[in-house]
């Protein structure tokens, strides 16, 4: 599922009117990580692309970028703090 979620990222970030108004019932911190997410598998597809990655490669790639992002979110909702490297 989230290889097939991160084939989306082909295309360049935006916040459509359907998006915004599904955006519209989360949380604004989660809405903030998400946009982030967006903004920044959009451009690493991108970057792969053109440094001549084979595009099954890049989308594993986005997806396990995107699982991060996931976690971040859960993280937010939950009201659980997030560990990163930093902190281990």
């Amino acid at each position: 599922m989230l290889v097939e979620a991160a084939w989306s990222y082909r295309f360049p970030a935006r916040k459509t009117a359907h998006l915004r108004r599904k955006a519209d019932a989360a949380p604004p911190a989660a809405q903030a990580i998400a946009w982030a997410a967006q903004k920044r598998l959009c451009g690493r597809y991108r970057h792969l692309y053109h440094a001549g990655m084979a595009k099954c490669q890049i989308t594993t790639a986005v997806a396990r970028e995107l699982v991060g992002f996931i976690w971040a979110i859960a993280c937010e909702v939950m009201g659980r703090p997030q560990v990163t490297r930093a902190l281990i």
